[in-house]
């Protein structure tokens, strides 16, 4: 009989979590691994939101969020937690998803403990270390030390190929937020608050946005707004904005929108709802990757708020489109999306170049055929 492996798996924000969750499921379920989870909470309020919807109790929660952190306290904070629960722990394998600080320093923390590491949703490059800040040289440090490199795309296989990984460590299995968003529409909802649940069911088309990226703070984020006034404004539309709760975005979203009566500013929602807002938005306005990934799925448009894009298969696949943080730029790929059917059909009926909701119990598969190894 084949010795349990020991599998730790590492996360700190939303998007980790729920990137993670159906893979953390999918462990649970095999008996060839023991599965523990461990939380760094580097978003408190957003991460345990979702750990809720997957009915995830982390085994140990870490609690390292602070107000205002900077990178350097994060990352030192975590490289030092991790490490003395990998000591405490012996994991065989140490899981991590991404490209966030929690990534890369959670990696680091298992490199120095000589513990081996996997990286889901490895590959993914834009090729510009300071866009997205700091998340391309997070994913790319994570890279250098990860064991296993579980890709969505033959893209981000050849990424990892160009810079002399080996193709035997290199698994392209799709990406797991497939299958929690197949996994969470799948349930059944009803929007508790009256606003959200109006707008959900009024003839107006809904436009969803999310954005709060480092590099789009300040005047990036102020032009973003002016845009959407414009839009809001000039046409029949209702615009929901999830604000994340980071004051650098606060402080300029509820200035700017003040006065517009159909704009609708909430905290950040559960994933939940979320989704079901996804499902029934006309347009999404987004500096997020994970929607890029997620809006296919639903047949969504999505207008990208940023300079590049470490998703370049949503692009090709014209299911999403750059567009930068310029008003007039962001305004006029949203007015022709609004008034040109054509142009409209053209990104909604495509479909997802992501993955089919299978990429858990791919990558599952694949940890047992390498059982020896870990």
């Amino acid at each position: 009989m084949r010795q349990t492996k020991r599998i730790m798996v590492i996360f700190g924000t939303r998007p980790e979590a729920i990137k993670l969750g159906p893979l953390v499921l999918a462990l649970k379920k095999d008996r060839a691994f023991e599965t523990f989870v461990v939380t760094t909470a580097q978003h408190r309020e957003m991460l345990d939101q979702v750990l809720e919807q997957f009915g995830i109790r982390p085994d140990v929660d870490l609690n390292l969020m602070k107000s205002n952190q900077t990178l350097e306290q994060v990352t030192a904070a975590v490289v030092n937690k991790i490490s003395r629960l990998i000591k405490l722990r012996a994991p065989n394998l140490v899981i991590v998803q991404g490209d966030t600080t929690t990534t890369m320093a959670s990696a680091l923390a298992a490199f120095y403990n000589q513990r081996k590491v996997a990286h889901v949703e490895a590959g993914l490059r834009s090729f510009d270390k300071y866009n997205p800040f700091p998340e391309e040289i997070n994913r790319k440090v994570t890279s250098l030390v990860a064991d296993f490199k579980f890709v969505p795309t033959t893209r981000a296989r050849k990424n990892l190929l160009a810079e002399n990984v080996p193709g035997d460590k290199i698994f392209v299995v799709g990406n797991t937020v497939i299958d929690a968003l197949q996994w969470i529409a799948r349930k059944r909802y009803t929007f508790a608050d009256p606003t959200l649940r109006r707008i959900y069911h009024d003839h107006k088309r809904l436009i969803l946005v999310t954005a709060h990226r480092r590099e789009n703070h300040g005047r990036p984020l102020e032009s973003i707004c002016d845009a959407i006034i414009n839009i809001a404004r000039q046409h029949e539309v209702n615009v929901v904005y999830p604000v994340h709760y980071n004051p650098n975005v606060r402080a300029v979203v509820y200035k700017k929108f003040k006065k517009i009566r159909n704009v609708f500013l909430t905290d950040p929602l559960d994933y939940l709802p979320f989704v079901f807002l996804l499902k029934r938005a006309y347009l999404i306005l987004t500096d997020s990757g994970g929607i890029q990934e997620e809006a296919p799925t639903f047949g969504v448009p999505v207008l990208v708020l940023r300079q590049t894009t470490e998703r370049p298969e949503a692009i090709e696949a014209g299911t999403a489109r750059l567009v930068g943080t310029d008003a007039e730029s962001v305004y006029e790929q949203s007015r022709r999306l609004l008034v040109n059917r054509r142009a409209y059909r053209a990104m909604a009926n495509v479909a997802n170049p992501f993955g089919n909701g299978r990429s858990a119990n791919a990558i599952v598969h694949i940890l047992r055929k390498h059982h020896e190894e870990l």
